[in-house]
C-alpha cells in the first residue's frame, strides 16, 4: 500500500507591527536622541555627514540656525522620498525633520553653552545621533536626505544603510576643510565613523521584524 505524500504548506510568518503610541513615541524619542546628539556637535564646532553636516557647515558659515537651515536643505529630498519610499514613509520622515529642527531652538534653552570637551561632545554627538536615527529608521522614518537616500539604495541593492551613508558622509566631512579647522575634521571624521558603525551593526535588512 502506497501512502500519499502529504502536502506542506507554506504559512505567512506574522507580521509585528508597531501600534500607533509606539509610533509616535519612537518618532518622538529618536528625534530627541537625534537632536540632542547633533546640539553637542555644534558646541564642539565639529560637523558630521548627511543633510545634517550640511546644515552645520552652512551655520558656521553663514551665522543662521540651524534649526532653519536642517528644514529647507532637506525639503528637495522629501519629494525623492515621496516617489521612492512611499507616502506614509515620507511624512513621518517629514515629521522626524520638523521635530528635530524644533528640538534644534529647544536644547540651547534648556543646555545653555555647555562646556564640554571637544572630543567628548563630537564622539558622544555622534553616538546619540546614530542611536536617534536607528530608531527612527526602525519606525519606518529618517531623518530625510542623504539618510533617504542610504535605505533607498539599502532597499534596491542591498548595501547596508551604514556604508551607504559613511561614503556620502566621508565627501561631505572633507569639504568641511573650507570653514572647519583641520583638527575638527579629523576629529568630526572619528565621529561620523561611530555614527555610522552604529546603523551598520544594528540595521540590517531582515533582522528587525517590527513595522
Amino acid at each position: 500500500m502506497t501512502t500519499r505524500p502529504i502536502d506542506v504548506v507554506a504559512l505567512p510568518e506574522p507580521t509585528l507591527r508597531h501600534s500607533l503610541f509606539e509610533d509616535a513615541f519612537g518618532l518622538l524619542s529618536g528625534t530627541f536622541v537625534a537632536s540632542l546628539g547633533i546640539y553637542l556637535l555644534k558646541t564642539a564646532h565639529a560637523v558630521t555627514g548627511g543633510t545634517a553636516g550640511l546644515a552645520l557647515l552652512f551655520s558656521y558659515g553663514t551665522g543662521w540656525a540651524f534649526g532653519l537651515l536642517f528644514f529647507v536643505i532637506n525639503l528637495p529630498f522629501f519629494v525623492l522620498a515621496l516617489k521612492k519610499k512611499g507616502l506614509d514613509f515620507s511624512v513621518r520622515t517629514l515629521i522626524s525633520i520638523t521635530l528635530v529642527s524644533a528640538f534644534a531652538y529647544l536644547h540651547p534653552v534648556m543646555l545653555p553653552t555647555p562646556d564640554l570637551n571637544p572630543v567628548y561632545a563630537t564622539l558622544v554627538g555622534n553616538l546619540l545621533a546614530g542611536m536617534g536615527m536607528l530608531m527612527l529608521f526602525r519606525h519606518r522614518s529618517s531623518l530625510g536626505g542623504l539618510n533617504t537616500l542610504a535605505l533607498i539604495v539599502q532597499d534596491r541593492v542591498g548595501w547596508r544603510a551604514g556604508y551607504v551613508q559613511l561614503a556620502f558622509d566621508v565627501t561631505i566631512i572633507a569639504a568641511s576643510l573650507l570653514v572647519v579647522p583641520p583638527a575638527n575634521v579629523l576629529l568630526s571624521a572619528a565621529g561620523a565613523v561611530v555614527l555610522n558603525i552604529v546603523l551598520a551593526l544594528n540595521h540590517r535588512p531582515g533582522r528587525y521584524l517590527g513595522h
